[in-house]
């Protein structure tokens, strides 16, 4: 597997996360955001639309992170990322989306220069995005969490999660309001698959 990404790519580290749980080894392949790699003619023979990250695997290309997450829960379903019962696929599905639809797209690095080109302050637009969704989640884990997002042991919504709490605290937003966030990041911090993750210890990072 070669994964092209970004270190400091929320959609990058949330794939990272969930192949590093199922225990796959791939080989990273950076592509920096900020040079314009991503629109290179090599890049985008990959994936046209310009986004990482791009996974290659078996003689095909996979991109979209919640496809990739899905298809790796497919393919390789030991340990799993979803419950047993369709109910509970459901719910850390819709737990997964409100970051993945609600929060995540709306910032990243090309909607924050669309704001920046408008004269909007990308901070206070980032944080009043991720506080509602934030006061969603501490509920929605306050009513299914048992140490992570869903029950006892780490799911699709924890390789969400982690990601955009790291991203919280670059836009400065205080993640201590949401005490139970805060307590699967913690616990997420003593676990190697989360570390190994994190963008700091990617081979790209600066």
């Amino acid at each position: 597997m070669i994964l092209h990404g970004y270190w400091r790519s929320g959609t990058s580290y949330r794939t990272r996360i969930a192949l590093n749980l199922k225990d796959l080894s791939y080989e990273q392949m950076p592509v920096d955001l900020r040079a314009g790699d991503q629109r290179s003619e090599v890049f985008l023979a990959l994936n046209p639309q310009g986004l990482v990250p791009a996974l290659e695997v078996d003689g095909q290309i996979l991109t979209q992170s919640p496809a990739i997450l899905e298809w790796l829960e497919e393919r390789f379903p030991d340990p799993p990322l979803l419950p047993g019962d369709a109910a509970g696929r459901a719910q850390v599905r819709a737990m997964a989306a409100v970051i993945g639809c609600d929060i995540h797209p709306l910032n990243n690095l090309r909607v924050l220069k669309a704001v920046q080109a408008l004269g909007g302050v990308t901070n206070d637009w980032a944080a009043s995005w991720i506080r509602p969704g934030f006061d969603a989640l501490e509920s929605l884990v306050e009513r299914h969490g048992v140490g992570w997002s869903y029950g006892d042991t780490p799911t699709l919504v924890d390789c969400y999660l982690i990601p955009q709490i790291y991203s919280a605290r670059r836009f400065e937003v205080d993640v201590s309001a949401w005490p139970r966030l805060a307590d699967i990041e913690a616990r997420a911090s003593q676990h190697p698959a989360f570390q190994a993750a994190h963008p700091d210890v990617q081979p790209d990072a600066d």
